[in-house]
């Protein structure tokens, strides 16, 4: 029953790996390169489960791959291994070309390789469920319908784009070869153990120690917010029901403007820890704003409601109100992600934009 899990050690990753172990579902084994987001520290739980075997390594390295498939044979493999964040695609596009699309360019060759020589009850059972984004839809006006999975992709940052081509591999594979695939396109996610480059953690870290709140463009930007938790339950549905081939929308129903966003968590901090000066609003600040910055995402997820039973179960308050709570209480956690390769990021990326 053994699962093989790519980029554990992740934020989406590591909550996933986690939870598995929580629902009492099975051994992992957990390979993971431990970029700058990759933290072992989030897997601190299971140091002693000898169920969960950490492997550092890159999913990019074949022979790697091989030797896990032909040493642990997974029932399934759950592949979040990816480099996921906009700013840093603008920056460096390069990783994400070699990681996003070769990475799973390699996984998907050695699984056809190493499924090729099982049984057939084996290669029944077997599952490739590979977690995407909605940013491979590319952009929505402010009154148009949300995404389904029948949307055009239409991806317009280099991550997005990187993304797309990996769906579009993990699709070819199904149908070409007959892999037993199944994909997930989920909106923002947000909750524990996200590295502070994205919007709703370095907002909640920034203001605890009065920095300003950098706002892109005038804020206006929506995006629909999913709370991790969710994200993980939706695909553990989706891995023991989803219809091979598939593709699956996970939405949390939570259309926010980027501004919305930093208010509430202002609000939560005024509330959680409070400033005898001012409100924590007054340290927001909008600069300029990204290139080719998507206004819109929504997802409709009614796909998955319908066939697979599975719908949100957190609001954005209530979701929101846990991660406030959460990076207040981990300040170990915060202090070791938060060191100078991540003050350097920060600089790289924000100091010179100037206002908006």
């Amino acid at each position: 029953m053994t699962i093989l899990v790519t980029g554990g050690a992740g934020f989406i990753g590591s909550n996933f790996v986690l939870d598995w172990f929580a629902q009492g579902a099975g051994p992992v084994i957990n390979l993971d390169k431990l970029t700058y987001a990759g933290n072992p520290a989030n897997l601190h739980a299971l140091k002693d489960n000898p169920e969960h075997v950490f492997v550092h390594g890159d999913i990019c390295d074949r022979e790697l791959v091989r030797s896990l498939l032909e040493r642990h044979a997974p029932r399934a493999i759950v592949h979040f291994a990816a480099e996921s964040h906009v700013d840093r695609s603008i920056h460096g596009p390069g990783d994400f070309v070699q990681t996003n699309i070769l990475g799973t360019f390699t996984l998907l060759e050695e699984v056809r390789s190493w499924l090729e020589k099982q049984a057939p009850s084996r290669r029944e059972d077997f599952r490739f469920l590979h977690v995407s984004t909605d940013e491979v839809f590319g952009s929505l006006a402010p009154h148009d319908p949300p995404f389904k999975e029948s949307t055009p992709f239409a991806p317009n940052s280099p991550y997005a784009a990187s993304k797309a081509a990996a769906d579009h591999l993990v699709r070819a594979y199904h149908h070409t070869y007959g892999l037993p695939t199944l994909t997930v396109n989920c909106s923002n996610n947000y909750g524990p153990y996200q590295f502070p480059e994205k919007l709703i953690p370095l907002m909640i870290l920034n203001a605890i120690t009065h920095k300003p709140l950098p706002v892109y463009g005038e804020g206006g930007n929506v995006r629909d917010w999913l709370y991790v938790q969710d994200h993980c339950t939706a695909i553990r549905r989706v891995l023991e029901r989803g219809r091979v081939g598939e593709s699956y929308n996970v939405g949390g129903y939570n259309q926010k403007t980027n501004l919305e966003v930093v208010n509430a968590i202002c609000a939560l901090l005024d509330e959680a820890r409070p400033n005898r000066k001012s409100p924590h609003s007054m340290l927001i600040s909008f600069v300029k704003d990204r290139p080719g910055h998507d206004r819109r995402y929504a997802m409709d997820a009614t796909k998955i409601a319908i066939q697979l039973e599975w719908t949100p179960s957190e609001s954005f308050d209530s979701g929101l109100r846990k991660t406030v709570a959460w990076y207040l209480d981990n300040p170990d956690w915060v202090a070791h992600v938060t060191s100078g390769a991540y003050r350097q990021w920060i600089e790289k990326n924000y100091a010179k934009r100037g206002e908006a």
